[in-house]
């Protein structure tokens, strides 16, 4: 099995576990962002070069207003108190999104936090965000299109570089927490020959036994690429 690259995540259950106890999905909001920061660390730890966290999807707009904006906001709050760990760290963090669209004050943290981690090179976070997989290829097709390229003349690499994964290895292992069995419209393209791995942990409750326990699973599995051995590392 070739080394683990690129480790994306879905990260799923915040509300079902507030719920669970009795409690406002706010709660739940804020225990996934701790299980955020001890993931991070640990794929830090063991050396995965990148990792994707699904944060805000495109469609998650339609949720209660007050809801979206306490997300932001915890999302701010959290870059904030992070950032010198993530120095530290050498982590660089990047945005897959449609950042223009967040709130003003989650963009201007965003973007310091990117600016600050530009030189970082141990690890790179990726936090999809306003991401949508189906908006991202119509995304690219429109940038090919104003730049005249033939059809005859395009490759597959020459749409992966319009991407908001450009220059990164497509996702390894895609991880999905909370019980559903399904993309959500997550990294459409990339995915293609990725794994994935699903369990029925609530992300607030994915600590680092459970990370391990999908690092295992996907260690022991033989990835074909659709022929009859593995890709070459």
């Amino acid at each position: 099995m070739p080394p683990l690259k690129h480790l994306a995540i879905i990260m799923d259950g915040n509300g079902r576990w507030a719920r669970a106890r009795g409690l406002d999905r706010s709660a739940g909001h804020r225990a996934g962002t701790e299980t955020a920061r001890e993931i991070v660390r640990e794929c830090r730890k063991i050396g995965i070069p990148y990792l994707t966290f699904y944060t805000f999807s495109k469609e998650n707009w339609s949720r209660p207003k007050q809801e979206v904006g306490f997300l932001f906001t915890l999302l701010k709050d959290f870059l904030g108190q992070e950032l010198p760990s993530l120095l530290e760290q050498s982590i660089r963090l990047n945005v897959l999104g449609d950042i223009g669209e967040l709130p003003l004050a989650t963009r201007q943290v965003l973007r310091h936090a990117m600016d600050k981690t530009s030189g970082c090179s141990a690890m790179n976070l990726n936090l999809a965000l306003n991401y949508s997989g189906r908006h991202e290829i119509l995304r690219a097709c429109q940038a090919l299109l104003r730049k005249q390229v033939k059809p005859e003349s395009l490759t597959e690499e020459m749409f992966a570089d319009q991407l908001y994964t450009a220059g990164m290895p497509d996702p390894d292992l895609i991880l999905r927490t909370s019980g559903e069995l399904r993309l959500s419209n997550y990294l459409l393209f990339q995915s293609a020959y990725s794994e994935f791995y699903f369990t029925d942990v609530a992300w607030p409750d994915f600590h680092v036994p459970e990370l391990h326990a999908a690092l295992e699973d996907y260690a022991s599995r033989q990835r074909r690429f659709g022929t009859t051995g593995e890709k070459p590392a």
